[in-house]
C-alpha cells in the first residue's frame, strides 16, 4: 500500500495513484482548496486595491452631476470615518509598541540597531534629495511657466500659503518638541513659533518694524516627543529588571490588544478608501487644466518617487539582504494602498505594522521599534517633492541657483523631514522653510498646494516603503548577528569536548557524566589517545 505525503496542506499527487481527470471530484476539490487558501491569504489586498479602482470609477461617474460642497462632504463621510479610526489608534500603538520594543532589546542591540536605523534614514533621505535636485535641473519643470498664476487654475479657495518661519526657529521648534512640557497635551497639540510685528519709533524719528517670535501651540499630535519619551521609558523599564517586568507586561498586553483593534479596522479600509478617492476626484474643478499647466512639475516629482522607490530603495535592500525586494514589497500592498488613499504616513502605520509582521515575518521587536520612528523621521518621498518644488519655484522666478543654495536645499530638506507632520499636505509646510533658507519668495506656494493632492499620494507611498525596507534590513542584520553568536557558542563547546578529562581534574566547576550503556563499551571509547 502506497503512502501519501502531505505538503502545505495538499496531498502529493505523485504518490496518490492514478491522477484524477479534469472533471473528477479530486481535481475540483484541490482547485477549490487552492482558491480558498489564496483568498484567505490575499483577500484583504484584493479588496483594498479594488477599493482604489472603484473609488476612481465612482469619482469619474459623479463628476458630471456637479455636486456642491455639502454633497461632496457627505460623499467623503465614510472615508473620514476611516481616517478618524486610524488616527484614534496611532497614540496607543506608537507609545506601547515603542515601550515594549525598547524594553525587549538589550542595551547593546538597542544601540546597534538604533545607530543602523539613523544611518539608513539619514543617508536614504539625503540621497533622495540629491536625486530630486538632479532631476529638477535636467527636466526643468519651471521653465515656460513664468506667467502661471494660481487663479488660472480655478483654485482661489485653496487658502493662503503657510506663513514662513525662520530656519533657526524651525530647528528650535524641532528641539522643543523633542521634550514636551506636558505629555497629555503632546497627545493632541504641538509647539510652533509664530511672529508678532511690533512697530516703534527710534530716537532718530524713524519707524522700525520688528518681527518678534512668540511660542504657540497648534492642533496636531507631537509625535516626535511621544516617540522619544516612549523609547526612554522602555530603556528605563529594562534597566529596572524584575521591578519593571509588570509594567513591561502591561505595555505588551496593551500593544497586542491594539493590534487586534487594527485587524478589525483593516476590514473597513477598502470601503473608506473607495470614498476617499472618489470624493477627491469629484472635488477637483479642472483636472485636465491642472495637469496640463503643472504637468512637468508633477512628472518630475512622480519620476523621482518611481526611481527612488522602485530602484534605489529595493537595490539597497538587496545589497544588505541578498533577497528579492519585490517579493518583500508584495506582502505590503494593503498598507501601500492605504498610504495612496489617505496621504498620511501616520494613518498607514497600523496596517504597515500588521502586514510586515504577518506577511513578511519581520520580528515584532524590530518592527515595533523601527516603524514608529520611521513614520516620524524618515520622509524620503517628502524630501524628493520638496526639493523638486524648491527648484521649480526658483526656475519659475528666473533665479539661477548657486552651489551654496543647492547645498542648502539638500541639507534643509533632509533635516526638515525629521519630525514633519505625517498628515496630508504636511510636506508643503516645510517647503516654506527651504524657500526662506535660500532667499526665494513664498507666494508661489499656492501652485504647489494646487497639485499637492496628486503628488502627495506617491510621496506617502515612498515614505512608508522606506520604513518597511529599513525594518526588513534591520531584521536581516539582527538574524545574522544571532546566528553568528550561536555559531561562536557552538564552536566553543566543540573545542571544550576533547579536554573533558583535564577539566575534570583541574576545574571543580565543570563536570562531565561518565558514559554508560552500550556506547561505553565500544572499541572507540576504550581506545587510548596515547
Amino acid at each position: 500500500m502506497e503512502k501519501s505525503s502531505e505538503t502545505n496542506g495538499y496531498l502529493d499527487s505523485a504518490q496518490e495513484g492514478p491522477a484524477a481527470g479534469p472533471g473528477e471530484p479530486g481535481t475540483t476539490a484541490r482547485r477549490a482548496g487552492r482558491c480558498a487558501g489564496f483568498l484567505r491569504r490575499h483577500g484583504l489586498v484584493l479588496l483594498t486595491v479594488s477599493g482604489v479602482v472603484a473609488g476612481a470609477g465612482l469619482g469619474a461617474a459623479l463628476r458630471g452631476l456637479q455636486l456642491n460642497r455639502t454633497q461632496v462632504t457627505y460623499l467623503a463621510f465614510p472615508g473620514e470615518m476611516l481616517l478618524r479610526m486610524l488616527r484614534m489608534i496611532i497614540l496607543p500603538l506608537v507609545v506601547c509598541s515603542l515601550v515594549s520594543g525598547a524594553a525587549s532589546l538589550d542595551a547593546s542591540s538597542l544601540g546597534r540597531l538604533g545607530g543602523i536605523a539613523i544611518a539608513y534614514f539619514g543617508l536614504t533621505t539625503l540621497g533622495a534629495s540629491a536625486l530630486a535636485v538632479a532631476l529638477a535641473f535636467i527636466i526643468k519643470p519651471g521653465s515656460g511657466s513664468q506667467t502661471l498664476q494660481s487663479s488660472d487654475l480655478g483654485l482661489e479657495d485653496s487658502g493662503p500659503p503657510p506663513v514662513p518661519k525662520e530656519t533657526v526657529d524651525s530647528f528650535l521648534d524641532l528641539t522643543r518638541n523633542l521634550f514636551p512640557s506636558n505629555l497629555v497635551v503632546a497627545a493632541f497639540r504641538t509647539y510652533a513659533t509664530d511672529y508678532r510685528e511690533v512697530t516703534y519709533n527710534t530716537s532718530a524719528g524713524k519707524v522700525t518694524i520688528e518681527k518678534i517670535p512668540i511660542g504657540t501651540e497648534i492642533e496636531g499630535m507631537n509625535i516626535l516627543g511621544l516617540v522619544l519619551f516612549a523609547l526612554v521609558l522602555g530603556v528605563a523599564l529594562k534597566k529596572l529588571g524584575s521591578e519593571g517586568e509588570e509594567l513591561i507586561r502591561f505595555f505588551n498586553a496593551f500593544n497586542e490588544a491594539t493590534m487586534v483593534l487594527v485587524s478589525w479596522i483593516m476590514w473597513y479600509v477598502p470601503v473608506g478608501i473607495m470614498f476617499l478617492v472618489g470624493s477627491k476626484i469629484v472635488e477637483m474643478k479642472d483636472i485636465i487644466m491642472l495637469v496640463t499647466s503643472l504637468g512637468k512639475y508633477i512628472f518630475t516629482s512622480i519620476l523621482g518617487h518611481f526611481i527612488h522607490g522602485g530602484i534605489v530603495l529595493p537595490l539597497i535592500y538587496f545589497v544588505f539582504t541578498r533577497k528579492n525586494p519585490f517579493r518583500f514589497l508584495l506582502g505590503l500592498l494593503t498598507p501601500f494602498a492605504t498610504a495612496f488613499a489617505t496621504c498620511s504616513s501616520s494613518a498607514t502605520l497600523p496596517s504597515m505594522m500588521k502586514c510586515i509582521e504577518e506577511n513578511n515575518g519581520v520580528d515584532k521587536r524590530i518592527s515595533r521599534f523601527i516603524l514608529p520612528i520611521g513614520a516620524t523621521v524618515n520622509m524620503d518621498g517628502a524630501a524628493i517633492f520638496q526639493c523638486v518644488a524648491a527648484v521649480f519655484i526658483a526656475q519659475l522666478n528666473n533665479v539661477e541657483l548657486r552651489a551654496g543654495q543647492i547645498f542648502t536645499i539638500l541639507v534643509t530638506a533632509t533635516a526638515s523631514s525629521v519630525g514633519a507632520a505625517g498628515v496630508p499636505a504636511g510636506g508643503v509646510l516645510t517647503i516654506a522653510i527651504i524657500l526662506e533658507a535660500i532667499g526665494l519668495p513664498t507666494h508661489d506656494l499656492s501652485l504647489i498646494l494646487a497639485v499637492d493632492w496628486i503628488v502627495d499620494r506617491t510621496t506617502t507611498v515612498v515614505n512608508v516603503e522606506g520604513d518597511a525596507l529599513g525594518a526588513g534590513i534591520l531584521h536581516h542584520l539582527n538574524q545574522k548577528a544571532m546566528k553568528r553568536g550561536e555559531q561562536e557558542l557552538s564552536e566553543v563547546k566543540v573545542e571544550a569536548i576533547p579536554n573533558s578529562k583535564s577539566e575534570e581534574e583541574t576545574s571543580p566547576l565543570v563536570t562531565h557524566p561518565n558514559p554508560t550503556g552500550p556506547a561505553a563499551s565500544t572499541p572507540e571509547s576504550k581506545e587510548s589517545v596515547l
